[in-house]
């Protein structure tokens, strides 16, 4: 559903992605792993039109979005929950909740899908009227991910969901990712923890220097001796 296609992305002068290709497949659980500083945000902010690439395509479901705005982006099915979480803390979880259904066919349903989003989450339901930059840390990416969630997106993009969270909340972090992706939602992946990511995902690839260095099922990268070693510590 998601091809991207040779991009190079810059920040200014500085070239942050080279020839960089990566399909995600309907159904699929798509991670990308690399060092601090190999592209991996850059690639999630590029197919989200928050930058540019300078040269290739991105496409999804066959359209072209590579110079399409980031709220049609979004309206045409791509959520992208960012690093650090980004939420709104003088709002409430509930307003904050309510920002990520803004298009017209998810306004429409947005009651039914709050109701979905609180079966992955139901603490958010329990905070509904608490502002949410008072939420703990691991309540506060539980919001982020149910705003995500509200713009009814085919294809959800992570960027670190377990970044700073006690080692009991990363496990739940990661079984909520396996349940939304069983409910038909394509997952894109980014995350610190190399083993839980490679571990539930159906194909991988590796980022190094702003390159695709490595591809591959989940499990054959999870056995890589590069891999094992470079970012397991085995």
């Amino acid at each position: 559903m998601l091809k991207v296609r040779e991009i190079d992305s810059y920040y200014g002068d500085m070239q942050a992605l080279r020839n960089v290709s990566i399909d995600v497949n309907q159904g699929e659980v798509v991670s990308v792993i690399g060092s601090n500083g190999a592209g991996k945000s850059t690639l999630l902010k590029t197919v989200s039109g928050m930058l540019r690439p300078s040269t290739g395509s991105i496409s999804l479901n066959g359209n072209e979005i590579s110079r399409a705005p980031t709220s049609k982006i979004v309206e045409n099915g791509i959520s992208h929950v960012p690093e650090g979480r980004q939420i709104f803390p003088t709002m409430t979880v509930l307003e904050n909740l309510e920002m990520g259904a803004q298009f017209p066919r998810t306004r429409k349903v947005q009651r039914e899908t709050l109701e979905q989003v609180f079966t992955y989450f139901p603490r958010l339901k329990e905070r509904l009227e608490q502002k949410a930059g008072t939420l703990s840390g691991g309540e506060q990416q539980m919001l982020a991910m149910g705003r995500g969630l509200m713009s009814l997106p085919a294809l959800m993009m992570l960027d670190e969901p377990s970044l700073g969270l006690a080692p009991v909340l990363v496990s739940t972090i990661f079984e909520i990712i396996e349940k939304i992706n069983k409910q038909g939602t394509s997952i894109l992946l980014i995350e610190q923890n190399v083993f839980h990511s490679l571990k539930i995902s159906d194909r991988g690839y590796v980022l190094e220097n702003g390159e695709i260095a490595l591809s591959g099922a989940g499990q054959e990268l999870l056995e890589n001796p590069h891999i094992r070693k470079t970012y397991l510590g085995l």
